[in-house]
């Protein structure tokens, strides 16, 4: 069994509850070390004082802050103990809303919620079928390694989940990052029909175990044939051809398409007026898409 990252207790009104975290999502990412080109040596990194090639020590090494001039402002360790919250183990739950309401852009990391122990089951169960009777989530604060998280917790199952999230000052706005988004524009019902149509189409039930990283399953599958030693033909890909043609054409063809009984459209589709580029369905069959 994994062993808890957090415990302490979820509080409600009067009601303690006390509890355990379990991390409830793991990396698969694949991870290469450097090594020098030629020597198979592990390259490592050192720290170095800026303009010289010294290496300071880690006990050395202060923490520094730096301004909109440029400047740094030098804080010590101790400074930043003094403003560090409170190391509280409760999770006092003050509101509740819908979980639907919350934009999922807020959500970062996910926790299985656990009770401590036999003496919380019955409270802790309590808690989980009230929240799914009422349809609500609970939000809170968390301190958990020496960082206050603002967090919510909803029934999932047979378990609590607690994800950790972004306040709202932490979201960017679209506009600041993305220039040039569309806004408001009177579509042709046509076209607005067909895409909705389309859409319909290729909706389907949610069974994330049909999706795969298949890029890291390759480079998994590279590296084991490199092991037993066989020579890698790398082969340029190949240049897309560009097919313009009618945007409804394309939806119609793809709603085609997507019931199983049209060729796969190919290349870029354009409006008849040079209007914005919209890709073509995807040529990979209902229920068997890959992220």
């Amino acid at each position: 069994m994994a062993r808890p990252v957090w415990t302490g207790s979820i509080s409600f009104g009067l009601v303690n509850i006390g509890v355990a975290l379990y991390s409830a999502t793991q990396s698969r990412d694949v991870s290469f070390r450097q090594l020098e080109q030629g020597t198979g040596r592990r390259v490592r990194n050192k720290r170095v004082a800026e303009g010289t090639n010294r290496e300071v020590e880690y006990e050395d090494i202060t923490k520094g802050y730096e301004t909109n001039s440029g400047d740094y402002v030098v804080v010590t360790q101790d400074e930043l103990d003094s403003v560090r919250p409170d190391k509280s183990r409760s999770i006092s739950v003050d509101d509740f809303v819908r979980i639907d309401e919350v934009d999922p852009i807020y959500f970062q990391r996910s926790y299985y919620v656990a009770p401590r122990s036999e003496d919380q089951e019955h409270a802790y169960a309590l808690l989980r079928e009230a929240m799914k009777e009422a349809g609500l989530a609970g939000v809170a604060g968390l301190v958990m390694r020496n960082k206050e998280h603002l967090v919510a917790i909803r029934p999932r199952d047979d378990v609590l989940v607690l994800s950790t999230m972004f306040y709202a000052d932490e979201i960017r706005a679209p506009h600041d990052v993305v220039d040039g988004l569309p806004g408001d524009q009177d579509l042709p019902s046509r076209e607005l029909d067909t895409a909705v149509q389309l859409i319909e189409q290729l909706s389907t039930e949610w069974k994330p175990e049909k999706y795969h990283d298949t890029h890291r399953e390759q480079v998994l599958r590279l590296v084991e044939q490199k092991a037993r030693g066989k020579k890698i033909e790398v082969e340029e890909p190949e240049e897309p051809v560009d097919n313009v043609i009618d945007l409804v054409a394309a939806l119609e063809q793809s709603i085609e398409q997507a019931k199983g009984s049209s060729a796969p459209v190919e290349g870029v589709v354009t409006t008849e007026s040079g209007g914005a580029v919209m890709a073509a369905a995807s040529r990979v069959p209902v229920g068997e898409r890959r992220l």
